[in-house]
């Protein structure tokens, strides 16, 4: 495997920065939150948002697809959808005397769930083999799906009635948790004067293409993690599952996704190797989502990623 160079990771995190900006141009005062989920994409990685209605969740999704020149769909879940309403079904032609596949919203590159808890388990059950091997199953015949990939997926953390909260499994399929939240009154007024007319994703031109993405996807893997940061990593992960305030800790998928988006946050820098900081800064957003609390949690009053900001805290920052 060929090192990455400093000249590289400099063009490489331009061009991610080209597509940030862009969607910027759109998304107002959401900056980080584009950084994560560029970190994401170029992860081959899956995203949950999870936050209220209206902060911005489909324009963010719909502007990063149209910047990096992506398909893209969305659907809308609901308690009687069906699987078939997501990867497709097969229909039997008289004429032909054949089976056609007639493909669901899903086969696209970027597929956005909204309200995925409001689906059934079985509908949501679905979405588990696009998520982890790329492709989906109907009828007993397996259809590869559009490369790049990308479910983002979201959910109400307010309301509960008529929601079924996704699996532990599926969760563990996210390489992140975000959420947007409020925009300050400053962000709110800019985006009245930005929509106040014609809407500014008419005028959203892509910056990058797909092949673009794949050879990100391919740089991220030329980024060096040393032995100490693959330890610090492995200690992190490890904590979750000792901790007093956890009773599910983080699988070692979890350590892959870590160590993944660390290299991607390390490329977003324009830096060939990772450094803990990366590891730092990109933790919560990996791990968080993947545990199940303690009854001592509740009764501290602490939440996920609080959590996860005492074992960081607490886990030794390797010096070499």
């Amino acid at each position: 495997m060929t090192e990455l160079t400093r000249e590289e990771a400099k063009r490489y995190s331009e061009k991610l920065a080209d597509i940030a900006m862009n969607i910027e141009s759109v998304v107002v005062g959401k900056r980080f939150n584009i950084a994560l989920l560029l970190i994401a994409m170029i992860c081959g990685g899956h995203v949950l948002v999870e936050d209220v209605p209206g902060v911005g969740k489909t324009i963010l999704a719909n502007s990063f697809a149209k910047s990096v020149s992506l398909s893209f769909n969305r659907i809308q879940c609901t308690p009687d959808m069906l699987p078939s309403d997501i990867t497709g079904f097969t229909m039997y032609d008289i004429n032909t005397n054949k089976k056609t596949f007639n493909p669901g919203p899903i086969m696209n590159q970027i597929f956005l769930a909204d309200e995925i808890n409001r689906t059934s388990p079985k509908t949501q059950a679905a979405l588990l083999e696009a998520m982890e091997e790329g492709q989906v199953t109907v009828d007993g015949v397996t259809y590869e799906l559009p490369s790049p990939f990308m479910v983002i997926a979201t959910q109400n953390p307010i309301e509960s009635v008529g929601t079924f909260p996704l699996p532990e499994a599926q969760m563990d399929r996210f390489l992140m948790r975000i959420s947007l939240g409020y925009p300050d009154a400053q962000q709110e007024k800019l985006i009245l004067n930005r929509f106040n007319g014609e809407n500014p994703m008419k005028n959203l031109r892509p910056v990058a293409t797909a092949q673009d993405i794949l050879e990100l996807r391919e740089a991220v893997s030329l980024v060096s993690v040393s032995e100490a940061i693959k330890n610090y990593i492995i200690a992190l992960v490890s904590a979750t599952r000792n901790s007093e305030y956890i009773t599910l800790g983080a699988s070692p998928r979890a350590s892959l996704a870590l160590m993944k988006a660390s290299q991607a946050c390390a490329l977003l820098q324009h830096q060939t190797y990772v450094t803990p900081e990366n590891v730092k800064v990109i933790a919560e957003f990996v791990l968080a989502h993947r545990l199940i609390l303690s009854k001592e949690a509740a009764m501290n009053g602490l939440t996920k990623n609080k959590v996860i900001e005492k074992i960081v805290s607490s886990v030794d920052i390797p010096t070499k």
